[in-house]
């Protein structure tokens, strides 16, 4: 039996983190995405207060970089300062984005941070607000940024306490989206008999495990395209019983997101215009009151094809989306459609276009005719200074969609070419 309490966890704040790529947006939504990290701090301790719990473990990368601005750590004093006010304990370990050996200023922590050292796994005691021992809580920081070696190795649970929680920065089942710092495996942390990994590192929210439980949390605002959908923390509750119940609350102020758009039942630039801001709104209501940071992409196959591979015709339409929804800005606009063709027609058509079909016919059941083909076809670049060096490569395994591509391409230029001529 324990105590019943609730905490936050949370990681990956990367405080001040710069937006790449972003250089043609408005400057105020500019202005809007470089305090984003910042705003997402202060909604985390609002929540942290309203909801009352009694202490916060933020597993790594609090800071976007070792060298940590100053705005970003006297923001984070702030914002401990409050919660100390409400008697709001935190836990803090540093990743590989804010390693200790980083350069910092030389700012005194407020009594409720606990911050864990790099020699090796510590842990402290978490109380409950009315005093009660709620839990023990360990941690191990990076003391540098590269950190190969298996940390969770270092870690057990020490009697004393009804409910452990270890927090780790690391790589869980080797993640190839990131990096393979602090590498180790979830068979591995579920048998050393803690009761919560409190994980940082991945910045997509999941629960791994469940009694144990072992989560990751995401990050706290999604920073680049890759980042879509709502960023926050979870809300843990511990019974008397140790039952666990995890509720997921966002925190981010710019969201960032993803819509795919057909143009199979579309047959004019304006008709595509009105579908394509229709869309834009539905975006800008999905962000719940956030700005919204969106991509969409145009796929199917229509007579629209052959405009939308005119560059002109998509920056324009882009353009025209920038102008509209002040919730939800469109930063691109991607094409992947196809030709309107009637291929079963095309097989025993006479004309060059249903010879070609018929050749690609051949190539896609012979590798090796496919190969040769395509080397053949690229070989009056090889003299090319900087094209030359790449197409030396290994022609032994070309992608299947290359020549579905290039097939698409070619017979949709031909029957648009057929019916200007008709």
């Amino acid at each position: 039996m324990t105590v019943p309490f609730r905490f936050i966890h949370a990681a990956d704040l990367h405080l001040d983190s710069p937006f790449r790529g972003m250089s043609k947006v408005p400057d105020a939504l500019k202005e809007k995405l470089q305090a984003s990290t910042f705003g997402a701090l202060r909604r985390l301790t609002d929540t942290a207060i309203r909801e009352q719990v009694d202490f916060i473990v933020i597993s790594g990368d609090l800071y976007d970089e070792a060298d940590r601005s100053l705005k970003a750590q006297f923001l984070l004093l702030k914002e401990w300062e409050r919660l100390q006010h409400y008697g709001i304990s935190v836990f803090i370990i540093h990743g590989n984005h804010d390693p200790l050996n980083g350069a910092r200023a030389e700012l005194k922590l407020p009594s409720n941070v606990t911050q864990f050292g790099a020699n090796g796994m510590e842990y402290r005691p978490a109380y409950c607000r009315n005093g009660e021992l709620a839990a023990f809580v360990y941690g191990m920081s990076y003391g540098k940024r590269h950190v190969t070696e298996n940390l969770a190795a270092r870690y057990s649970p020490v009697e004393g306490a009804a409910f452990h929680i270890a927090m780790l920065h690391g790589n869980v089942n080797g993640d190839s989206s990131h990096d393979p710092y602090a590498p180790c495996s979830l068979e591995e942390l579920t048998g050393k008999g803690f009761d919560y990994w409190a994980l940082g590192h991945i910045h997509t929210r999941k629960v791994l495990h469940e009694y144990p439980h072992v989560v990751y949390s995401g990050n706290i605002q999604g920073r680049n395209p890759r980042e879509t959908g709502p960023k926050g923390c979870y809300l843990v509750e511990v019974s008397t019983s140790r039952a666990v119940e995890l509720t997921f609350i966002p925190l981010d102020e710019i969201r960032w997101l993803d819509a795919v758009l057909s143009i199979n039942d579309l047959h004019t630039e304006q008709e595509l215009l009105q579908r394509l801001e229709e869309q834009a709104e539905q975006l800008a209501a999905r962000g719940d009151g956030r700005t919204v940071m969106a991509r969409l992409t145009l796929e199917g196959q229509g007579p629209l094809h052959p405009k939308l591979s005119e560059t002109i015709t998509v920056r324009t339409l882009l353009e025209q989306l920038q102008l509209g929804s002040p919730h939800a800005w469109i930063y691109a606009l991607e094409v992947h459609t196809r030709a309107g063709l009637r291929l079963t027609e095309l097989e025993d058509e006479n004309s060059f276009a249903g010879e070609l079909y018929r050749l690609t016919q051949r190539l896609e059941q012979d590798s090796g005719a496919w190969r040769q083909e395509a080397a053949a076809a690229v070989a009056p670049l090889s003299g090319h200074a900087k094209l030359g060096r790449i197409l030396r490569g290994n022609w032994d395994e070309l992608p299947e969609l290359w020549l579905e591509q290039a097939r698409e391409h070619v017979l949709g230029l031909l029957t648009a070419e057929g019916r200007k001529d008709e």
